[in-house]
């Protein structure tokens, strides 16, 4: 199934971060650490120009430690990105972000003009519990759910810093589905919206080509299954996850398993890698090019008919 979701708030934030950004000077952007590559808003790599960025791989705890590593290198690449690892947890760290805005502008006197940031993120990324803390008060509403910011709000910082929050938005379309899927898998997407086996079935498909001894360990699974649907189906056998007739009940194992993966109980797991960005970048390059000639050629086909 082809994902996407744009609820009417969201056209509306994204046309009123077009408008803020020119007047900003430095842009915040709360990745989800587990897929900092389809957890980045397009928009912004292409508005922003020579803006500059500072983009926080926040539930770091809950990714893979040596993946953060390697996604702040990559994104570290651009002269105009500084990347840091963060969690929520860590409140001492999250109260350092206002001087990590503070050292882009080291000519900048204090106490003069303040500097203008505009913090941004996917649903469910985690940004308002980082306002919170950074403020040292309860100022941005959060909860464990997508799109719970509807509106921007302008936040006073320690170091002259004024913090302009935005909603969490998504895009109108997903060129990249596998972008999509993991985005429904962290909770970025609303749960309503992708079924939960669906979501289950592409998790088990990755995690067995990619951290087979963590689920092994997790489920102390002596043989491990190849296919997703046998994966669930020992996962429910062993949780006694069953119907009448001792069928496993594969939409309750499939949100367990979710869940187990969301909070961290499964281990520390990165659903994508730069090298997996690289290729499916490709991947969409291509799909779009052939998109296009088609396009073109069904254009071209109907003005020579009329």
């Amino acid at each position: 199934m082809s994902i996407n979701w744009f609820p009417g708030h969201m056209h509306k934030a994204q046309k009123e971060i077009k408008q803020l950004l020119p007047e900003v000077d430095l842009v915040i952007e709360v990745l989800d650490a587990r897929l900092p590559y389809s957890s980045q808003n397009p928009l912004l790599q292409k508005l922003r120009g020579q803006t500059p960025c500072i983009k926080l791989l926040n539930k770091s705890d809950l990714a893979d430690e040596k993946l953060n590593q390697d996604w702040v290198d990559e994104l570290q690449q651009d002269q105009t990105v500084k990347a840091y690892a963060v969690n929520t947890s860590d409140h001492s760290l999250i109260k350092q972000i206002p001087q990590w805005c503070l050292n882009w502008f080291p000519q900048r006197e204090v106490n003069k003009k303040p500097i203008q940031v505009m913090i941004m993120g996917i649903p469910n990324v985690g940004k308002s519990t980082i306002i919170n803390i950074m403020a040292d008060r309860t100022i941005a509403k959060t909860g464990n759910e997508a799109a719970v910011t509807k509106r921007q709000q302008r936040i006073k910082l320690p170091g002259n810093v004024i913090l302009h929050d935005t909603p969490g938005v998504l895009w109108p379309r997903f060129d990249n589905q596998n972008s999509a899927y993991r985005l429904a898998v962290t909770g970025g997407i609303k749960d309503n919206i992708v079924e939960a086996e669906d979501k289950a079935f592409f998790l088990a498909e990755y995690v067995l080509a990619a951290y087979q001894q963590t689920i092994a360990a997790r489920y102390e699974i002596d043989e491990m299954p190849q296919e997703p649907y046998d994966l669930l189906v020992k996962i429910g056998q062993q949780r006694g996850a069953l119907k009448s007739g001792g069928r496993v009940d594969l939409t309750r194992i499939s949100s367990l398993f979710l869940n187990e993966f969301r909070t961290g109980v499964l281990g520390r797991i990165t659903l994508e890698t730069p090298e997996m960005m690289r290729s499916e970048l490709k991947e969409v390059d291509r799909l779009l090019a052939i998109k296009a000639a088609k396009d073109a050629e069904r254009k071209a086909q109907f003005k020579g008919k009329r």
